[in-house]
C-alpha cells in the first residue's frame, strides 16, 4: 500500500457510510475482515459481523456529519490515519480517532482498529477518578 491508496480507502470507507444498506462493505474491507471498535472492545470478525455493526452504529445513510482525515505512516500492508468526524449541523458529537489499517493484497482491509478519542476526556486514568 501507499499513502493514495490508504487516502483512497478512507474516502471509499465514508462513502460506504453514506450509502444505503451494507453490500458494498464487500468492495472495502476483506470477507473474514476484523473489526475493532476501541482498544479493548472486542473484534467483530466477518462481513456480516461488520454488516450488523454498521447498521446499528450509524444513523442511516443520511446521517449528516463532515469527515477529515490525514495518513500518518504507510508501512508495507499496515496503515495509521488520524480521522476527524463531527456529527450534527450544528455539531453535537464529535470523534478524533487513529485508524490502524492491515490490507489484503487486492486493497481491501484485513483488520481495522480504531482508537476514538471525544470530548470533554481526562488526559490520563488518575485525572478521571480525581
Amino acid at each position: 500500500m501507499d499513502r493514495k491508496q490508504v487516502t483512497d480507502w478512507i474516502a471509499a470507507y465514508e462513502r460506504a457510510w453514506r450509502t444505503p444498506g451494507t453490500e458494498v462493505l464487500a468492495t472495502i474491507f476483506a470477507a473474514q475482515a476484523s473489526y475493532l471498535q476501541g482498544p479493548y472492545q472486542e473484534a467483530i470478525i466477518g462481513l456480516p459481523a461488520i454488516a450488523r455493526m454498521w447498521e446499528n452504529e450509524r444513523d442511516g445513510p443520511d446521517e449528516v456529519f463532515h469527515m477529515t482525515s490525514e495518513v500518518v505512516a504507510v508501512e508495507g500492508d499496515t496503515a495509521v490515519a488520524r480521522v476527524e468526524v463531527r456529527y450534527g449541523d450544528p455539531t453535537d458529537q464529535e470523534y478524533r480517532d487513529l485508524w490502524i489499517l492491515r490490507f489484503a493484497g487486492d486493497g481491501r482491509c484485513n483488520s481495522f482498529e480504531e482508537w476514538p478519542f471525544r470530548p470533554p476526556q481526562p488526559p490520563t486514568a488518575r485525572l478521571a477518578g480525581s
